[in-house]
C-alpha cells in the first residue's frame, strides 16, 4: 500500500476545492508544471515554505493522486516529485488563476487600504 493511503478519501467537491485552493498546493503544482523536481529544489523555488509544510503538502498531493514520488536506487537515495496525469490537468486552471491575481493585485490592494 502506498504511503499515506490509510487516511480517509476525499468525499465531496468542497473537500477537493479545499485541497486545490490551498496556497501551498497551488504553488507546488505550478512549481512542478515544468517537470520533476527534488524536495530541496521545490523548497528554494517556493520561498517561505517550511520543510515540514512542504513534506506534508507533497504527501497529501501524492495521496490524492496529483503528485508522484520517485525514489532512485542511488546512495544517497535520490527522490523526485512530478505531476501525475491528473495533476497536469490542474496546470491551466491554476495558471489562469495566477494570471488573474497578477492582473488584479493592485485593485485588491487598493480595496483593502480603502476599508477600515
Amino acid at each position: 500500500m502506498p504511503r499515506g493511503r490509510s487516511q480517509s478519501p476525499l468525499t465531496s467537491t468542497q473537500e477537493v476545492l479545499g485541497r486545490i485552493a490551498n496556497k501551498w498546493t497551488a504553488l507546488i503544482i505550478c512549481g512542478l508544471a515544468n517537470g520533476p523536481k527534488r524536495h530541496r529544489e521545490l523548497q528554494r523555488q517556493l520561498q517561505g515554505i517550511s520543510q515540514k509544510m512542504l513534506t506534508q503538502t507533497l504527501r497529501s498531493l501524492e495521496r490524492d493522486g496529483l503528485v508522484e514520488r520517485t525514489v532512485y536506487p542511488t546512495v544517497p537515495p535520490k527522490v523526485e516529485y512530478s505531476l501525475t496525469t491528473l495533476g497536469q490537468t490542474l496546470i491551466d486552471p491554476l495558471r489562469a488563476l495566477h494570471n488573474w491575481a497578477e492582473l488584479h493585485v493592485e485593485e485588491l490592494r487598493a480595496a483593502r487600504l480603502s476599508r477600515p
